[in-house]
């Protein structure tokens, strides 16, 4: 019995006509990805990142763009208010992190690019990223994180059709 299910026996029994089924469910997923985000904090941490700086830095080396990207592009790809993503670059490139370089193909614009060092830092960063998220599903069998994704996947589009 987790602590979800202590909840849901106070609620069955406090309020036996109210079906608290998706509490279940949603209580679950608040929790863990509570526990999620501090694990990859604690490794974003050692890199001198953070949420926001891993997402647009990953965005990049993800791309297979090393020249870079639009600021419209990252903004599309992180989903963040543009004014958001000006902080954030702001803030990495006086890191050293990435640099603003002219758009070749809009003399007008210019794109987001990894300098030598922000790929050195996104490189480790994300190993230890993708180590971690390992650690924290190996008590999975590969079965199972099949079948989690798939629910979650369908889950995730439910919602998005609902809306």
């Amino acid at each position: 019995m987790d602590h979800v299910d202590q909840i849901i026996a106070q609620w069955n029994r406090e309020r036996p006509d109210l079906d608290v089924g998706p509490m279940e469910i949603i209580g679950r997923l608040s929790r863990l990805a509570t526990v999620l985000r501090a694990e990859m904090t604690a490794t974003w941490k050692i890199h001198g990142l953070n949420a926001a700086s891993f997402d647009v830095l990953a965005t990049l080396r993800r791309s297979g763009k090393p020249e870079g990207l639009s600021p419209g592009r990252l903004l599309e790809l992180t989903m963040v208010t543009s004014g958001t993503m000006t902080n954030r670059i702001d803030q990495l490139v006086k890191a050293g992190l990435v640099e603003r370089v002219q758009n070749p193909e809009d003399s007008r614009g210019f794109l987001i690019r990894l300098t030598d060092a922000g790929l050195t830092k996104i490189e480790a960063a994300v190993a230890d990223h993708v180590q971690t998220q390992q650690s924290l599903t190996d008590g999975l069998t590969d079965e199972q994180k099949t079948a989690l994704n798939t629910l979650l996947r369908t889950f995730a589009s439910s919602i998005d059709e609902a809306k």
